[in-house]
């Protein structure tokens, strides 16, 4: 089994590797803004575009040796059918797996020196999240699939389910945790969109007290953690039905991406998109994106490079978290030093903070609303007394980072 990453993953779904066109600018985007990996769809269409004649797309070679260039790990998808194959059937029967097996062979053979992480199928569960016999059939595959996989030299993170919300609500997740699915893949990938719920379900905040109670209920039926890998999350900047202003849909990026690692089960999210797909404002499917069609910078790519160095460098401590009706106060460390990242989902309003030492000066903070600013002096001044020292500080919407310096080594004279 492939070693899991212990450095939390911040990824993106590219759809670049299918395209003629040069990737380079928009992985070079991805880069900056410290993303660490990228997902994409190795179609058995394109792998196989005659019958037998297996063949890897100049496409894809171009695409991942520019991730490899920017340091982008590649998450590839293994699926989609194949119309010489039961019409682009699932491989349920023996011709479409035997079909479906070479494929997998070949690709993974070809790409073993660039590709990091593999995803057998893409939301399996779609057609039918409710037939225990589909979810067997997809186990079986897993069981099949992977062993191909591992066959290469190269380890490889495998990643079985791509299960959507809709499939977790109704226990697709749960039967593959049944079957053992586990015991063949490295972790179970999640879709877990919300941006069409009821209104006080959609926000990041209700996201995750979802994925909490999801995440218990597989480490119960597994009796051992599940890795959790959410390899599609995001939510649509479009005018109307599902979507948020393209301000909003930041500070929701920010939320979901800090209150992912209050959940050690989650291994890493890949924002869902890189591009926004089209121009109509009205649309979701259009305007889930990091940027606009032309490369033009979308707040939410702002504002993700800001809080990308502290979702790398940063480890969540929840003793001295707490979540206070609509206040969030979240406390991290890197090594010694301290950080309160703190946003509320309701009105403006001024949080007391207390620093882990003897601070001198003014609150620095980073915040992820205005990320072009980088750490910035808020001119409220440390209040201290007796070696402790607190300020008032206001928040909104945007976490706010906050330096809260470093903590005393103990015994310290």
């Amino acid at each position: 089994m492939a070693i899991a990453d212990e450095r939390f993953i911040i990824g993106v779904d590219t759809h670049l590797m299918n395209k003629s066109s040069s990737s380079a600018k928009a992985l070079q985007l991805l880069e900056e803004a410290g993303v660490d990996s990228v997902r994409d769809d190795a179609y058995w269409s394109t792998a196989e575009p005659r019958r037998g004649m297996l063949r890897i797309d100049p496409a894809w070679q171009a695409y991942l040796s520019k991730a490899q260039e920017h340091r982008l790990r590649p998450l590839l998808v293994l699926g989609y059918g194949n119309t010489y194959y039961g019409n682009y059937a699932k491989p349920r029967t023996p011709l479409v797996k035997e079909g479906f097996a070479n494929y997998v062979s070949f690709v993974t053979r070809e790409l073993a020196d660039s590709v990091d992480f593999y995803e057998i199928w893409n939301e399996w569960d779609k057609e039918n999240p409710v037939d225990p016999a589909f979810a067997r059939d997809y186990s079986n595959l897993i069981e099949e699939t992977a062993q191909r996989i591992r066959q290469q030299k190269k380890p490889v993170t495998i990643l079985a389910g791509a299960v959507t919300s809709l499939g977790m609500d109704l226990g697709f997740a749960d039967r593959l945790v049944e079957a053992g699915v586990l015991n063949h893949a490295d972790g179970l990938s999640l879709h877990p969109y919300v941006h069409c719920r009821h209104e006080e379900r959609h926000t990041p905040e209700r996201w995750i007290a979802w994925l909490r109670w999801v995440d218990a209920d597989l480490r119960a039926l597994a009796s051992r953690p599940v890795p959790l890998y959410l390899t599609e999350m995001g939510w649509p900047s479009n005018t109307g039905k599902c979507g948020l202003s393209e301000q909003t849909q930041a500070a929701y990026l920010a939320r979901s991406f800090f209150l992912a690692q209050t959940l050690p089960d989650i291994k890493g999210l890949w924002w869902y998109d890189l591009f926004n797909d089209g121009n109509d404002i009205n649309d979701p499917e259009q305007n889930f994106g990091l940027l606009k069609q032309d490369l033009t910078l979308k707040p939410s790519y702002l504002t993700l490079k800001a809080i990308s160095p502290i979702l790398h460098d940063y480890r969540y401590d929840a003793e001295k978290s707490r979540e206070l009706d609509s206040t969030y106060l979240l406390r991290f460390a890197k090594g010694s030093e301290q950080a309160l990242v703190a946003w509320t989902t309701g009105e403006p309003r001024l949080i007391r903070v207390e620093a882990s030492s003897v601070q001198r000066g003014n609150v620095l903070l980073i915040d992820s609303g205005k990320p072009g600013k980088g750490l910035i002096d808020t001119g409220i001044a440390w209040d201290c007394n007796d070696s402790r020292c607190s300020a008032q500080v206001p928040i909104d919407e945007f976490p706010k980072i906050i330096s809260l310096g470093s903590k005393p080594p103990l015994f310290a004279q």
